[in-house]
């Protein structure tokens, strides 16, 4: 529960901030803390003289030594866990440093890197942060959340961990996705962190090794599945509910037997997101429509392969599903220029393993009679890209090297400028690495990858290679939607978020350009995404703030910038 009011002026300007916290207490409290950049005067007021050295830092002072200690640690998981220290020592210096720092520092405490932590979560704990909601303490989740939630809360990421990134069930470390999430939200949104919060659901793990570790600190227990596990995630969105009306929830990493399922039941109910299906496809879609502006052949007239058909994959495709209908084709049509794959290779109607999701995407058996095929059983990527001559190769499968030289050769054989996404996560996962791609298409591919990967030097050309990476869509879905207090999240607004990010993109003015803007520009491409979000919650009826509140307005009073504001007791 916060402990401090944040005082503004008539222009929705914060002005100070009052508290009653003294001494260690205020030192001990992240979102307070300010360090020795605590004034003379300020010292004084709140019992701090004697507990700080003499010096009085700037802000930027104190960057300045906190960017030093940084640079110290030699591994990209050493500087997760520092820069995650520092998160809990004192939040505004931590989202200073990371904003003037942000293409470096955003694969740190974000993906990549977050994957790593998340596995080494219960060795590394040091200070909890978030809310820990057990099955065996379901009983007291309304408790729980009145505890510890201020009734100023506008946001939630929650996850249950169990699809984390490419490596799977990590039971309770899946907080630490919620975590990152929540600072995406800060450093890239702008959405003040005084205001989100990050919950577990421990509803057990199947991890055998999480299970037979001494140090796991999650319940010791199988997933609960079925009805049971339905029940305890109504029972946190009926809580959510009732105590913040117009919050905004967020779903991270849940399973994909349940992920669209919740998605489904609850989002006519409250205003929600699922990260895996509507963000990655959102961003995805929008690289998709920059490289059709770059090739210059219309979304309608894509053929699109998508490897790897979970949450992810079904997800991407849906959004490019709702785009092609929204460019004149009928749900039919735009259904038969998409051929997915799962583990049981191409998704086909005889197949009995299909999940609910999947189905729309199956291929009717009788396509694939004239095939040649070494299996009848079984279409591989191969046979799928030999056979479709697909325009677009996305992949979502985690399966590192699935693009390899013989497919990528065959899909550029047929197309002028394939547009290849391997956007599995973490970077060992990905499909194929851009520097082949270019050099097995010739440096006539048009990329977009999942992880951060380096310049790629082709011929005299030195070429950037635009991440697909959800920050260019979420935090600013999520600013829009809280700053009108939208009672849900609609297709529309997610459309317009979609098309107010392909505008960025640097295609557009020239075709050899990535399809997305550098990860430095991220803060400016979610304002413009915030607003498209906001007026479409507008049009749409869906917006809970007076007509005359000028959006630039209602989302200038939810955000906030790190710096250092005057206390007053």
């Amino acid at each position: 529960m916060l402990k401090f009011n944040v005082v503004r002026d008539e222009d929705g300007d914060i002005t100070h901030i009052e508290t009653a916290l003294t001494g260690y207490d205020l030192l001990g409290s992240a979102k307070l803390n300010k360090g020795c950049a605590f004034t003379p005067t300020e010292r004084r007021l709140f019992h701090l003289n004697g507990l700080l050295p003499h010096q009085v830092e700037t802000l930027e002072q104190q960057v300045s030594r906190m960017y030093a200690q940084y640079q110290e640690h030699g591994s990209n998981l050493s500087k997760n866990i520092y820069l995650n220290v520092l998160h809990d020592y004192n939040e505004t210096l931590f989202y200073k440093l990371a904003s003037e720092h942000l293409e470096e520092i955003l694969p740190i405490v974000y993906t990549p890197t977050v994957g790593a932590a998340v596995e080494r979560f219960s060795l590394e704990l040091r200070k909890p942060r978030g809310l820990y909601i057990s099955y065996e303490k379901r009983d007291q989740i309304k408790t729980i959340l009145d505890q510890y939630l201020s009734p100023q809360t506008n946001l939630i990421v929650v996850t249950d961990g169990e699809a984390v990134l490419g490596i799977g069930d990590q039971g309770i470390g899946g907080i630490k996705i919620c975590n990152a999430k929540s600072m995406m939200y800060t450093l890239c949104g702008g959405l003040n962190p005084h205001y989100l919060a990050s919950i577990q659901l421990d509803v057990g793990t199947n991890n055998p090794h999480l299970l037979s570790d001494p140090m796991y600190l999650g319940w010791r227990h199988e997933r609960i599945v079925g009805q049971d596990y339905d029940n305890f995630i109504e029972l946190f969105v009926s809580a959510v509910k009732k105590k913040l009306p117009y919050s905004y929830l967020h779903w991270e990493d849940f399973g994909r037997d349940n992920a669209r399922r919740i998605l489904t039941h609850y989002r006519n109910d409250i205003c929600t997101l699922n990260g895996d299906m509507q963000s990655t496809g959102a961003v995805a879609l929008a690289c998709v429509l920059a490289g059709c502006a770059a090739t210059r052949i219309p979304l309608t007239q894509q053929r699109i392969v998508i490897f790897g058909a979970g949450t992810a994959g079904v997800g991407i495709a849906d959004q490019i599903i709702d785009a092609m209908v929204r460019q004149g084709l009928s749900e039919h049509a735009a259904y038969q220029q998409f051929w997915l794959l799962d583990k049981q290779g191409l998704l086909i109607d005889k197949q009995t393993l299909l999940l609910p999701f999947q189905k729309p995407y199956a291929r009717l058996d009788s396509e694939i009679t004239t095939w040649q095929l070494a299996d009848n059983n079984f279409v591989s990527l191969l046979n799928v890209v030999e056979q479709v001559k697909p325009t677009i190769l996305i992949g979502c499968s985690t399966l590192a090297g699935a693009f390899n030289k013989q497919i990528i050769q065959t899909m550029a054989k047929y197309v002028e400028n394939p547009i290849i996404m391997p956007l599995s996560n973490p970077t060992l996962k990905a499909e194929a690495t851009p520097n082949d791609i270019l050099n097995w298409t010739e440096g006539r591919a048009i990329i977009a990858t999942g992880s951060p990967f380096a310049n790629v030097t082709y011929g005299d050309r030195t070429i950037r290679i635009a991440q697909s990476n959800n920050v260019f869509a979420f935090p600013g879905i999520g600013l829009g939607a809280i700053a009108v207090k939208a009672k849900q999240l609609s297709d529309g607004m997610i459309w317009a978020a979609v098309d107010a990010l392909s505008q960025c993109s640097p295609a557009y003015q020239n075709k050899t350009d990535p399809l997305l803007p550098t990860l430095s520009e991220a803060p400016f491409v979610s304002r413009r995404v915030a607003l498209a979000v906001a007026d479409a919650a507008r049009k749409e009826g869906l917006a809970q703030i007076p007509d005359n509140i000028e959006l630039d307005r209602a989302i200038k009073y939810i955000s906030w910038e790190p710096k250092y504001y005057p206390y007053k007791p």
